[in-house]
């Protein structure tokens, strides 16, 4: 239980070294976006590299070429996802990120918003001090993003309100529909 022998060492040594420089490999290949942290879904892709390249790591029973190729897999349908959000537009991109949701409009808490995205006022408070924001009277827009943070949108930051916009939803607040 302690300790196995230096074979089992020097293989988890020699394989994790080598499954870790193919998935560098890998995620240089692919881009910049496998590892963003945009959305949950790319938190869960995340989340099964680097258990994947544990189980490389310390499974004997998995072999440097299976766990590379469940590695190439991951990367595979998180660019084969991403490759298809982007051509089918914010229908396809919300059934696998969701979509933002505003909490607060033009200084007013949305309750309904709240109670749906299971949010308290005691966060979006917390929200508006980490922003450096005094009160409600100041905010355009408070957005509970698809990676689960909160962006707060001061009015005087809110230009013309096309960062508040979503696309599957009405226009922004004080926003005319023709823009």
């Amino acid at each position: 239980m302690w300790f196995d022998g230096w074979s089992d060492v020097t293989r988890t040594v020699l394989v994790g070294t080598s499954a870790y420089v193919a998935l560098l490999v890998l995620l240089r290949i692919t881009g910049k976006r496998t590892l963003s942290k945009l959305n949950a879904f790319d938190l869960v892709v995340t989340v099964a590299l680097g258990s994947t390249l544990a189980t490389i790591l310390l499974s004997a029973h998995v072999s440097w070429v299976e766990g590379v190729a469940a590695l190439a897999l991951l990367v595979l349908l998180q660019l084969l996802v991403t490759w298809s959000t982007v051509r089918t537009g914010s229908g396809g991109r919300s059934v696998v990120t969701g979509s933002p949701a505003v909490l607060v409009c033009d200084g007013v808490l949305l309750e309904e918003a709240l109670r749906g995205q299971r949010t308290t006022a005691s966060e979006i408070r917390q929200a508006l001090r980490q922003s450096g924001v005094g009160g409600l009277d100041q905010v355009a827009a408070v957005v509970l993003e698809t990676d689960g943070t909160l962006s707060v949108v001061t009015a005087a930051q809110a230009g013309d309100r096309w960062a508040l916009e979503d696309p599957s939803a009405a226009p922004a607040p004080g926003r005319r529909p023709d823009r």
